[in-house]
């Protein structure tokens, strides 16, 4: 793997990705043998298709909120090349990635969680590999969301206008103290925090074959491992339609335990709690980045996270 590597921190840029340069970029790594295409433009996120003799290849240009990712990819692909996405080259600079292909996305099958029972016990092996770089990822712009940053995130998140109602946002704010002491208690467990993707759906788990891979590392955070799951199992009731206290929820979370240890019902119960208020405080990453237009679009579906949280303050 050839990397295009430069100091850190990366020099930012608009977001805007100059076609032509990143066309004549891939003609230097690889041979197109048709147009190349965008498949499709996000705000945090432009994805080009790239036509080979032998199948596809995918350049995914990262806008300055994701700019973690190129250089998180590259890693973790150097360190579990079986389960991350195949990293054929990367610019940390441009923020660009060029991927090779990992087969169809395991949404494309429903959201099976046969799948999960896959995916989970891989995906913990690497955080648990991962503990080891939780420094050298912090110092390398990955956000900080260790369990103890939040009680002060989560007064930060409180002082922003949400797209809630007052009485919710006064919920919260009664909360607060709290979440504090549910902090304290699951930093108290000593469960080493590591990357966690906070993305973990089926639209970011693909399958080829037997082989099953994890991408789209942009939303990613240093935080108590357990967390990702809040992710997970939200699309698994919402899309696969489980419904709460469905057997597939424990058996999930068993899969995903395993590689941790015996005894982690309770913490990972205690986690799931935190981290759905944690995922919602990540959320305004994305939002602070965003431009007016685009942040009135987000706020369609940043009152469903919150809501989420605040169903965890009963």
């Amino acid at each position: 793997m050839c990397t295009s590597m430069r100091s850190w921190p990366p020099r930012q840029h608009d977001g805007r990705v100059d076609l032509a340069d990143a066309e004549d970029w891939i003609r230097e790594r690889v041979e197109p043998v048709g147009p190349i295409e965008t498949e499709h433009e996000r705000p945090w996120a432009t994805v080009l298709r790239v036509p080979l003799a032998d199948g596809v290849v995918w350049l995914k240009a990262c806008a300055p909120v994701q700019m973690l990712e190129p250089r998180l990819t590259a890693e973790l692909f150097a360190r579990y090349p079986d389960r991350v996405a195949e990293v054929l080259d990367h610019d940390e600079e441009r923020a660009w990635l060029l991927l090779g292909d990992a087969g169809t996305r395991i949404g494309a099958f429903g959201n099976p969680p046969e799948a999960w029972l896959v995916a989970l016990p891989l995906y913990a092996e690497l955080q648990r590999g991962e503990a080891a770089h939780t420094h050298d990822h912090l110092a390398h712009g990955v956000p900080d969301l260790r369990i103890v940053t939040l009680p002060a995130r989560f007064d930060d998140l409180l002082e922003r206008e949400l797209p809630l109602e007052r009485e919710e946002i006064d919920r919260l704010r009664a909360f607060a103290p709290r979440f504090a002491e549910l902090c304290d208690e699951l930093v108290a467990h000593e469960v080493s925090e590591t990357v966690q993707h906070d993305d973990l759906h089926m639209a970011n788990v693909y399958a080829q074959g037997e082989q099953v891979r994890l991408l789209d590392w942009g939303d990613s955070s240093i935080s108590h491992p357990f967390v990702s799951l809040v992710v997970t199992f939200r699309f698994l009731g919402e899309v696969t339609k489980l419904p709460p206290g469905d057997p597939w929820f424990a058996r999930l979370r068993d899969a995903y335990l395993e590689p941790w240890g015996r005894g982690l019902e309770g913490v990972f119960a205690l986690a799931m709690r935190v981290g759905t208020l944690a995922h919602a405080i990540a959320w305004l990453r994305q939002r602070d980045h965003l431009p007016a237009m685009e942040r009135a679009e987000f706020d369609r579906w940043f009152p469903i996270v919150l809501r989420r949280a605040i169903a965890q303050t009963l």
